[in-house]
Protein backbone atom coordinates (compact mmCIF):
# COMPACT_ATOMS: atom_id res chain seq x y z
CA UNK A 1 0.00 0.00 0.00
CA UNK A 2 1.28 3.45 -0.93
CA UNK A 3 0.27 7.00 -0.09
CA UNK A 4 -1.10 8.81 -3.13
CA UNK A 5 -2.53 12.01 -1.65
CA UNK A 6 -2.33 14.10 1.54
CA UNK A 7 -4.93 16.81 2.12
CA UNK A 8 -5.17 19.18 5.07
CA UNK A 9 -7.85 21.60 6.22
CA UNK A 10 -7.92 24.28 8.89
CA UNK A 11 -10.97 24.54 11.17
CA UNK A 12 -11.96 26.62 14.17
CA UNK A 13 -13.18 24.68 17.19
CA UNK A 14 -15.20 26.96 19.50
CA UNK A 15 -15.12 26.04 23.18
CA UNK A 16 -18.36 27.86 23.92
CA UNK A 17 -16.88 29.78 26.85
CA UNK A 18 -13.64 31.45 27.82
CA UNK A 19 -11.25 29.07 29.55
CA UNK A 20 -8.43 30.53 31.65
CA UNK A 21 -5.03 29.16 32.57
CA UNK A 22 -2.44 30.83 34.77
CA UNK A 23 -0.43 33.83 33.62
CA UNK A 24 -3.38 35.52 31.95
CA UNK A 25 -3.59 32.89 29.21
CA UNK A 26 -7.11 32.29 28.00
CA UNK A 27 -8.87 30.71 25.04
CA UNK A 28 -12.37 30.54 23.62
CA UNK A 29 -11.66 28.63 20.39
CA UNK A 30 -8.90 26.53 18.87
CA UNK A 31 -7.22 26.42 15.47
CA UNK A 32 -7.15 22.76 14.49
CA UNK A 33 -5.67 21.07 11.42
CA UNK A 34 -7.39 18.01 9.96
CA UNK A 35 -5.49 15.67 7.65
CA UNK A 36 -6.63 12.95 5.28
CA UNK A 37 -4.10 10.48 3.89
CA UNK A 38 -5.24 8.52 0.81
CA UNK A 39 -3.71 5.35 -0.61
CA UNK A 40 -3.60 3.38 -3.84
CA UNK A 41 -5.70 0.71 -2.11
CA UNK A 42 -8.67 3.06 -1.92
CA UNK A 43 -8.33 3.36 1.86
CA UNK A 44 -8.00 6.77 3.53
CA UNK A 45 -7.21 7.69 7.13
CA UNK A 46 -7.89 10.79 9.21
CA UNK A 47 -5.57 12.70 11.52
CA UNK A 48 -5.71 15.92 13.50
CA UNK A 49 -3.45 18.19 15.51
CA UNK A 50 -4.49 21.23 17.53
CA UNK A 51 -2.02 23.26 19.63
CA UNK A 52 -3.41 25.08 22.66
CA UNK A 53 -2.54 28.49 21.29
CA UNK A 54 1.09 29.50 20.86
CA UNK A 55 2.08 30.14 24.50
CA UNK A 56 1.55 26.72 26.05
CA UNK A 57 3.84 24.11 24.46
CA UNK A 58 6.46 24.82 21.76
CA UNK A 59 3.81 24.37 19.05
CA UNK A 60 1.48 26.66 17.12
CA UNK A 61 -1.11 26.25 14.37
CA UNK A 62 0.82 28.05 11.61
CA UNK A 63 3.78 25.80 12.40
CA UNK A 64 1.60 22.77 11.65
CA UNK A 65 0.74 24.19 8.23
CA UNK A 66 4.34 25.02 7.38
CA UNK A 67 5.64 21.69 8.65
CA UNK A 68 3.08 19.68 6.69
CA UNK A 69 3.94 21.60 3.52
CA UNK A 70 7.61 20.72 4.14
CA UNK A 71 7.27 16.96 4.63
CA UNK A 72 4.00 15.87 3.00
CA UNK A 73 5.29 15.92 -0.62
CA UNK A 74 8.15 13.64 0.41
CA UNK A 75 5.79 11.09 1.98
CA UNK A 76 3.97 10.22 -1.25
CA UNK A 77 4.74 6.61 -2.12
CA UNK A 78 5.39 5.59 1.50
CA UNK A 79 3.53 2.66 3.06
CA UNK A 80 1.29 4.07 5.84
CA UNK A 81 0.74 0.64 7.37
CA UNK A 82 4.46 0.26 8.11
CA UNK A 83 3.96 2.74 10.91
CA UNK A 84 7.30 2.47 12.71
CA UNK A 85 9.20 2.93 9.45
CA UNK A 86 6.87 5.77 8.45
CA UNK A 87 7.70 7.58 11.69
CA UNK A 88 11.42 7.11 11.15
CA UNK A 89 11.00 8.56 7.67
CA UNK A 90 9.20 11.62 9.08
CA UNK A 91 11.89 12.08 11.71
CA UNK A 92 14.52 11.96 8.98
CA UNK A 93 12.71 14.60 6.95
CA UNK A 94 12.11 17.03 9.81
CA UNK A 95 14.16 17.17 12.98
CA UNK A 96 12.07 17.85 16.05
CA UNK A 97 8.63 19.46 15.73
CA UNK A 98 6.81 16.29 16.83
CA UNK A 99 3.43 18.04 16.82
CA UNK A 100 3.67 18.51 13.04
CA UNK A 101 4.00 14.74 12.56
CA UNK A 102 1.24 13.80 14.98
CA UNK A 103 -1.70 14.19 12.59
CA UNK A 104 0.03 12.11 9.91
CA UNK A 105 0.81 9.37 12.42
CA UNK A 106 -2.82 9.33 13.60
CA UNK A 107 -3.97 8.98 9.99
CA UNK A 108 -1.71 5.96 9.51
CA UNK A 109 -3.33 4.18 12.46
CA UNK A 110 -6.75 4.89 10.97
CA UNK A 111 -5.61 3.41 7.64
CA UNK A 112 -4.17 0.34 9.37
CA UNK A 113 -7.40 -0.24 11.26
CA UNK A 114 -9.52 0.15 8.15
CA UNK A 115 -7.25 -2.17 6.18
CA UNK A 116 -7.43 -4.82 8.94
CA UNK A 117 -11.15 -4.29 9.54
CA UNK A 118 -10.44 -3.56 13.20
CA UNK A 119 -10.88 -0.58 15.53
CA UNK A 120 -7.66 1.21 16.45
CA UNK A 121 -8.35 0.37 20.12
CA UNK A 122 -7.95 -3.30 19.21
CA UNK A 123 -4.65 -2.66 17.43
CA UNK A 124 -3.34 -0.83 20.51
CA UNK A 125 -4.00 -3.70 22.89
CA UNK A 126 -7.75 -4.28 23.07
CA UNK A 127 -10.45 -2.86 25.32
CA UNK A 128 -9.46 -3.07 28.97
CA UNK A 129 -12.72 -1.53 30.21
CA UNK A 130 -16.22 -0.77 28.96
CA UNK A 131 -15.45 2.98 29.07
CA UNK A 132 -12.82 5.38 30.41
CA UNK A 133 -13.32 8.28 32.85
CA UNK A 134 -13.02 11.88 31.75
CA UNK A 135 -11.85 14.78 33.86
CA UNK A 136 -13.40 18.24 33.82
CA UNK A 137 -10.90 21.13 33.67
CA UNK A 138 -11.78 23.91 36.10
CA UNK A 139 -10.99 27.35 34.72
CA UNK A 140 -8.60 29.61 36.68
CA UNK A 141 -10.86 31.88 38.72
CA UNK A 142 -11.65 33.11 42.21
CA UNK A 143 -11.67 30.29 44.80
CA UNK A 144 -15.44 30.30 45.32
CA UNK A 145 -16.20 30.27 41.61
CA UNK A 146 -13.80 27.36 41.03
CA UNK A 147 -15.63 25.37 43.70
CA UNK A 148 -18.90 26.24 41.95
CA UNK A 149 -17.49 24.99 38.64
CA UNK A 150 -16.73 21.65 40.30
CA UNK A 151 -20.29 21.38 41.59
CA UNK A 152 -21.67 22.06 38.11
CA UNK A 153 -19.45 19.42 36.52
CA UNK A 154 -20.36 16.92 39.23
CA UNK A 155 -24.03 17.35 38.33
CA UNK A 156 -23.10 16.24 34.79
CA UNK A 157 -21.51 13.04 36.07
CA UNK A 158 -17.87 14.03 36.48
CA UNK A 159 -15.90 12.74 39.46
CA UNK A 160 -12.44 13.78 38.23
CA UNK A 161 -11.35 17.40 38.06
CA UNK A 162 -8.33 19.46 37.02
CA UNK A 163 -8.50 22.93 38.62
CA UNK A 164 -6.11 25.45 37.11
CA UNK A 165 -3.90 27.17 39.68
CA UNK A 166 -0.48 28.80 39.25
CA UNK A 167 -1.31 32.40 40.20
CA UNK A 168 -0.36 34.51 43.18
CA UNK A 169 0.65 32.19 46.04
CA UNK A 170 -1.69 33.81 48.57
CA UNK A 171 -4.71 33.33 46.30
CA UNK A 172 -3.63 29.85 45.23
CA UNK A 173 -3.54 28.75 48.86
CA UNK A 174 -7.14 29.90 49.15
CA UNK A 175 -7.97 28.14 45.88
CA UNK A 176 -6.54 24.83 47.11
CA UNK A 177 -8.46 25.06 50.37
CA UNK A 178 -11.73 25.89 48.60
CA UNK A 179 -11.20 23.07 46.08
CA UNK A 180 -10.39 20.55 48.80
CA UNK A 181 -13.48 21.59 50.75
CA UNK A 182 -15.63 21.22 47.61
CA UNK A 183 -14.34 17.73 46.73
CA UNK A 184 -16.42 14.69 47.61
CA UNK A 185 -15.19 11.33 48.84
CA UNK A 186 -13.84 9.18 46.02
CA UNK A 187 -13.22 12.08 43.63
CA UNK A 188 -9.85 12.68 41.98
CA UNK A 189 -8.65 16.30 42.03
CA UNK A 190 -5.41 17.29 40.27
CA UNK A 191 -4.48 20.97 40.72
CA UNK A 192 -2.49 22.02 37.66
CA UNK A 193 -0.12 24.99 37.84
CA UNK A 194 1.04 24.55 34.21
CA UNK A 195 4.59 25.35 35.31
CA UNK A 196 3.70 28.87 36.46
CA UNK A 197 5.12 29.01 40.00
CA UNK A 198 8.68 29.98 40.80
CA UNK A 199 10.36 27.43 43.03
CA UNK A 200 9.95 29.43 46.23
CA UNK A 201 6.29 30.11 45.40
CA UNK A 202 5.60 26.43 44.77
CA UNK A 203 7.22 25.43 48.05
CA UNK A 204 5.15 27.99 49.91
CA UNK A 205 1.84 26.90 48.33
CA UNK A 206 2.53 23.21 48.74
CA UNK A 207 3.44 23.67 52.37
CA UNK A 208 -0.14 24.86 52.82
CA UNK A 209 -1.47 22.00 50.65
CA UNK A 210 -0.25 19.26 52.98
CA UNK A 211 -3.09 17.09 54.20
CA UNK A 212 -5.68 18.41 51.73
CA UNK A 213 -5.72 15.20 49.65
CA UNK A 214 -4.95 16.97 46.38
CA UNK A 215 -2.60 16.02 43.55
CA UNK A 216 -0.32 18.80 42.29
CA UNK A 217 0.62 18.93 38.61
CA UNK A 218 3.65 20.59 37.00
CA UNK A 219 4.34 23.18 39.73
CA UNK A 220 7.29 24.82 37.92
CA UNK A 221 8.46 25.17 34.33
CA UNK A 222 11.61 23.04 34.26
CA UNK A 223 12.20 19.49 35.40
CA UNK A 224 14.97 20.58 37.77
CA UNK A 225 12.67 23.06 39.50
CA UNK A 226 9.90 20.47 39.81
CA UNK A 227 12.37 17.99 41.29
CA UNK A 228 13.50 20.57 43.84
CA UNK A 229 9.89 21.16 44.87
CA UNK A 230 9.21 17.45 44.99
CA UNK A 231 12.02 16.97 47.51
CA UNK A 232 10.24 19.38 49.86
CA UNK A 233 6.73 18.00 49.38
CA UNK A 234 5.39 14.63 50.45
CA UNK A 235 2.07 14.75 48.57
CA UNK A 236 1.40 13.15 45.16
CA UNK A 237 2.79 14.97 42.14
CA UNK A 238 2.03 14.73 38.43
CA UNK A 239 4.43 15.92 35.72
CA UNK A 240 3.37 16.96 32.22
CA UNK A 241 5.06 19.68 30.17
CA UNK A 242 8.64 18.77 31.14
CA UNK A 243 8.21 15.07 30.28
CA UNK A 244 8.62 15.22 26.51
CA UNK A 245 10.79 12.17 25.80
CA UNK A 246 11.34 8.63 27.01
CA UNK A 247 14.72 9.55 28.58
CA UNK A 248 12.94 12.35 30.49
CA UNK A 249 10.34 9.88 31.75
CA UNK A 250 13.00 7.36 32.80
CA UNK A 251 14.98 10.06 34.59
CA UNK A 252 11.91 11.28 36.46
CA UNK A 253 11.07 7.74 37.52
CA UNK A 254 14.62 7.08 38.70
CA UNK A 255 14.67 10.37 40.63
CA UNK A 256 11.32 9.67 42.27
CA UNK A 257 10.11 12.97 40.80
CA UNK A 258 6.57 11.91 39.95
CA UNK A 259 3.65 9.76 40.99
CA UNK A 260 1.82 10.06 37.67
CA UNK A 261 2.41 11.53 34.23
CA UNK A 262 0.40 13.21 31.48
CA UNK A 263 0.92 11.80 28.00
CA UNK A 264 -0.06 14.20 25.21
CA UNK A 265 -0.18 12.73 21.71
CA UNK A 266 1.11 15.73 19.78
CA UNK A 267 3.79 16.53 22.35
CA UNK A 268 5.51 13.22 21.61
CA UNK A 269 4.59 12.92 17.91
CA UNK A 270 1.40 10.89 17.72
CA UNK A 271 -0.06 7.54 18.70
CA UNK A 272 3.00 5.49 17.81
CA UNK A 273 5.27 7.22 20.31
CA UNK A 274 2.50 7.77 22.85
CA UNK A 275 1.97 4.02 22.84
CA UNK A 276 5.65 3.57 23.74
CA UNK A 277 5.20 5.97 26.67
CA UNK A 278 2.05 4.12 27.72
CA UNK A 279 3.65 0.69 27.58
CA UNK A 280 6.71 1.85 29.49
CA UNK A 281 4.50 3.41 32.16
CA UNK A 282 2.60 0.14 32.47
CA UNK A 283 5.85 -1.72 33.05
CA UNK A 284 7.06 0.86 35.58
CA UNK A 285 3.70 1.13 37.33
CA UNK A 286 3.24 4.84 36.59
CA UNK A 287 -0.40 6.02 36.36
CA UNK A 288 -1.23 8.13 33.32
CA UNK A 289 -3.57 10.77 32.06
CA UNK A 290 -3.84 10.31 28.30
CA UNK A 291 -4.74 13.45 26.36
CA UNK A 292 -3.49 16.08 23.93
CA UNK A 293 -2.98 19.83 23.97
CA UNK A 294 -6.37 20.34 22.28
CA UNK A 295 -8.40 18.95 19.40
CA UNK A 296 -11.74 17.69 18.19
CA UNK A 297 -13.33 14.53 16.87
CA UNK A 298 -10.25 12.80 15.44
CA UNK A 299 -7.93 13.61 18.33
CA UNK A 300 -10.67 12.42 20.68
CA UNK A 301 -11.05 9.12 18.85
CA UNK A 302 -7.30 8.49 18.97
CA UNK A 303 -7.11 9.34 22.67
CA UNK A 304 -10.09 7.14 23.51
CA UNK A 305 -8.44 4.28 21.62
CA UNK A 306 -5.18 4.54 23.55
CA UNK A 307 -6.89 5.14 26.89
CA UNK A 308 -9.36 2.28 26.61
CA UNK A 309 -6.55 -0.13 25.73
CA UNK A 310 -4.67 0.88 28.91
CA UNK A 311 -5.03 -1.13 32.15
CA UNK A 312 -7.68 0.73 34.19
CA UNK A 313 -5.59 0.74 37.36
CA UNK A 314 -2.94 2.79 35.57
CA UNK A 315 -5.32 5.19 33.80
CA UNK A 316 -5.95 8.35 35.81
CA UNK A 317 -8.32 9.91 33.33
CA UNK A 318 -8.79 11.57 29.94
CA UNK A 319 -9.52 15.24 29.32
CA UNK A 320 -13.07 15.91 28.16
CA UNK A 321 -12.26 18.80 25.79
CA UNK A 322 -12.17 16.75 22.56
CA UNK A 323 -15.63 15.33 23.20
CA UNK A 324 -17.36 18.57 24.19
CA UNK A 325 -16.33 21.01 21.42
CA UNK A 326 -19.16 22.99 19.86
CA UNK A 327 -18.34 21.96 16.30
CA UNK A 328 -18.12 18.44 14.91
CA UNK A 329 -15.91 17.90 11.89
CA UNK A 330 -16.85 14.24 11.38
CA UNK A 331 -19.80 11.89 11.43
CA UNK A 332 -19.54 9.21 14.09
CA UNK A 333 -17.85 11.45 16.68
CA UNK A 334 -17.63 9.98 20.18
CA UNK A 335 -20.23 11.37 22.59
CA UNK A 336 -19.51 11.37 26.35
CA UNK A 337 -21.95 9.73 28.72
CA UNK A 338 -21.95 10.92 32.33
CA UNK A 339 -18.25 11.70 32.33
CA UNK A 340 -17.13 8.58 30.45
CA UNK A 341 -16.32 7.67 26.83
CA UNK A 342 -15.63 4.54 24.79
CA UNK A 343 -13.81 4.16 21.49
CA UNK A 344 -15.91 3.50 18.40
CA UNK A 345 -16.38 -0.10 17.27
CA UNK A 346 -16.02 0.49 13.55
CA UNK A 347 -12.76 -0.06 11.63
CA UNK A 348 -10.08 2.52 12.33
CA UNK A 349 -11.52 5.39 14.34
CA UNK A 350 -15.01 4.84 12.92
CA UNK A 351 -15.24 8.43 11.65
CA UNK A 352 -16.21 10.03 8.34
CA UNK A 353 -14.91 13.50 7.54
CA UNK A 354 -17.47 16.24 6.90
CA UNK A 355 -15.39 17.59 4.04
CA UNK A 356 -18.19 19.79 2.72
CA UNK A 357 -18.20 21.76 5.97
CA UNK A 358 -14.48 22.53 5.90
CA UNK A 359 -14.08 24.74 2.86
CA UNK A 360 -11.05 24.75 0.58
CA UNK A 361 -8.04 22.73 1.78
CA UNK A 362 -4.93 24.57 2.90
CA UNK A 363 -2.79 21.75 1.49
CA UNK A 364 -3.45 19.20 -1.26
CA UNK A 365 -0.44 17.08 -2.20
CA UNK A 366 -0.70 14.33 -4.85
Amino acid sequence: MKITRITAWRADLPRGRVFRLSGGRQTSSFDTTLVRVETDAGIAGLGEVCPLGSAYLPAYAAGVHTGLAEIAPQLLGEDPTAIERFNRTMDGLLKGHPYVKSALDLACWDILGRAAGLPVVTLLGGRQADAVPLYQPISHDAPKRMAEQMAGARAEGYVRFQPKVGGEPEVDILRLRAIAAAAKEGELVVCDANGSWLTHEAKRVLQAARGLGLYIEQPCLSYEECLSVRRHYDGPMVLDECIDSLPALLRAHADGALDAVNIKLSKVGGLTKARLFRDLCVQLGIPMTIEDAEGGDVVGAAIASLAQSTPPKLLFSVANAYFTVKRQTTDGAIVPDRGRVAANRGPGYGLALREGDLGAPLLDIR
